[in-house]
This record gives structure tokens, sequence and C-alpha cells, in this order.
């Protein structure tokens, strides 16, 4: 159970004008968090992220970075947190710092980096580099080497383009990795949600490209073909995909018993059930064998 720290940093709320609530908005994500997770006997993560300050090639920058993250992780830590999720980081170094603090702290750490400009080789860009000219898994081993339990990628890229880094990062690690793709149908012409926006309407545009949870289906199989043991969402998903990456798993949570049960619509069920249950729809289903264009198995 994370709390919902994410952007809840110094920096990020003077952007918006809250930096006064820093401590109040962190301390209640985390009390918030911590009651789920004593009522589900489940995990409670504190959560820190990139921040805006930081830049690779300004070293003045690093020391308000690793201060930002340390009231972040300190404040985790006094509310119960027992482990801290570093992610979304697109430079190697900002994740290595974020590293540093956290294990300062005694937890395990979780990282995950974001490919803001990954390409499978179909356009161009920088194949799997992230922004400080690391590759992602020359950068995942180096982490892990540091110290983080799990290494890995989140957000930017969907549940169909994030498949082939993974690949990639897979095939050289043999430790634990995470991923966790955005909710948007990224393809190859656009392998992150960000290409899929139109110029100025960059995150509020992309209600047409929703992922189904069929999408996660595959995506859930994907990962465990590849060993991938912590898996999740990003932007953009709900409920309705976490449930769809548990049941492709096996798993049976408590929302199953909600989920659609196409078989029994009155239109397009199934013949048999339908003629059970009385429907004259299931029998008429059964001898045109088409509905409005659709095949009734």
């Amino acid at each position: 159970m994370e709390a919902f720290t994410y952007y809840a940093n110094r920096a990020k709320l003077r952007l918006v004008g809250k930096e006064d609530v820093l401590e109040k908005l962190n301390r209640a994500a985390l009390r918030i968090a911590r009651e789920v997770a004593e009522e589900t006997g489940t995990i409670l993560a504190g959560n820190i992220c990139n921040t805006t300050d930081y830049s690779p090639t300004d070293k003045t920058t690093w020391e308000a970075v690793r201060e930002s993250f340390q009231e972040q992780i300190q404040w985790a830590k006094e509310e119960g947190a027992e482990l801290i999720i570093g992610e979304t980081f697109d430079h190697f170094g900002e994740a290595e710092i974020a590293l540093e603090e956290i294990l300062k702290s005694g937890l395990p750490a979780v990282i995950t980096f974001a490919l803001a400009n990954w390409t499978d080789g179909s356009k161009k860009g920088n194949k799997l580099m992230l922004q400080d000219n690391i590759h992602i898994v020359e950068a995942c081993q180096k982490l892990h080497s540091q110290g983080a339990v799990v290494v890995g990628l989140n957000c930017h890229l969907g549940p169909k383009t994030i498949i082939p880094a993974m690949e990639a990062i897979a095939k050289e690690c043999d430790f634990p990795l995470a991923c966790l793709p955005v909710g948007y149908r990224c393809n190859k012409e656009c392998p992150t949600m960000q290409e899929l926006s139109k110029k100025g309407m960059t995150y509020t545009d992309l209600d047409c490209h929703l992922c189904t949870r069929y999408d996660f289906t595959d995506f859930a199989k994907d990962c465990q073909r590849l060993k991938v043991q912590y898996i999740g969402t990003c932007c953009g998903c709900g409920p309705h995909h976490v449930r769809a990456i548990a049941m492709a798993l096996g798993r049976t949570p408590e929302a199953a018993e909600t989920s659609a049960a196409l078989d029994k619509h009155f239109v397009f069920g199934a013949p048999k059930i339908l003629e059970e249950a009385g429907n004259s729809q299931g029998s008429f289903c059964k001898k045109s064998g088409d509905v409005c264009g659709m095949e009734v198995q």
C-alpha cells in the first residue's frame, strides 16, 4: 500500500503555491495508507520521485534534491513505512541520490526509471538510454549492486511499448525487476503517452487512448513470461486494470466477483446459458449466429 506522495516534494509544491502544507500533506497521505495497510495486512510503502530541481550538469542542484528526499523519507519512516519507492527517474544521477538517501534510513528501496525518449528503432530517439546517457540495463545493474532491492521501469510507456524495453533488461538482469506502465495505448509511432498528446494539451487529451482490461491481461502474461516479479500500473489506470493483472496471474481478488460475465449478456451471451434462463434472445442468437454483425460463439 503506497502512500500517494508522488510530487509531494518541496520544489513541486512551491511551484503550485502549496509549500506551506508540505509536511502536513505527506504525513496525511502516509497515515491514510497505513490505515489501509493495517486493515489488509499489506506492506506500507513511502514514496519519493523525480524532482523539478535536478540538473545533471549543475552540481549546485544536487544538494537541494538530496534534502528534499531526506525530509520525505524521514516523515515516511516516522509514520511506519516499511520500504520506500523511488520512481519515475529519467536521470540516473537523481535516482542514485534517491537510493543513497533511502539506504541511510535503513529501509529497503525500490527504484524505477522512466524512459522518456525510448524508441524501438522505428523512429529517431535514444534507444534505451536515460536522459544522462546511461543505458537502462547498466542503470538497473548499478543500482541493484548499490543496494536497491527491486529496480525497473514505470510511467511514460504503455503496456505494449514497455515490454520490449523490459525484455532487454530481463535478458541481462537476474534480480527482482519492476514494471509499471501507463494506462494508454502507446504504439511504435508514439511509444510514450506524451507523444500521444497534441501540443499544448499534454496529458489532458488522452481519454481516447485508454487501455482496456484485456490490454493489461496481456501485459501481465508478458511480465510472467519475463519473470518480472513487481508488477503494477501508473498514470491513467483504474481498478479494473489492476484486477485484470491479478486475475491474469491466477489470483481471485474480491473484485473478481464484479468482473464482466459476458456469457450471461442478454444478447451476446452463450446460447446455452441464455436458453436455460428462458431468454428468447438466446434462441435467436443460436439460430442466427450473428447479431449486429458480431459472431456469437
